[in-house]
């Protein structure tokens, strides 16, 4: 039989034996780590009933047929692409420019 000073002279049962329980170990206690991180933003995300009413209300369906007489009210042909300031340039300067070629043009 084995003893225990073969036991302790033995690599594989002094440091692998540890190394794989603590992987092992490791995967199993974050799973249950994460999975308490999941459980609290499935809580965070529910509604107050009072409030859920009131969401249910707001989403009512749309019609497509709806959505296209709405477009089709819209006069698409006028719109003017008018470009955001650069990073590095002032964004009023540029809107006051903007302004004063659309003053000019009307």
């Amino acid at each position: 039989m084995f003893s225990l000073k073969a036991l302790r002279k033995n690599k594989t049962a002094k440091y692998g034996v540890p190394m794989l329980l603590l992987v092992v170990g490791g995967s199993f206690g974050l799973r249950e780590f994460t999975q308490i991180r999941y459980d609290a933003q499935k809580l965070r995300k529910k509604l107050d009933p009072s409030l859920e009413s009131k969401v249910d209300v707001e989403k009512q369906t749309v019609m497509l047929e709806q959505e296209y007489e709405k477009i089709k009210e819209l006069n698409l042909e006028s719109w003017k692409n008018i470009r955001g300031p650069r990073p590095w340039e002032d964004s009023r300067e540029l809107q006051e420019q903007q302004r004063s070629k659309q003053n000019k043009k009307d």
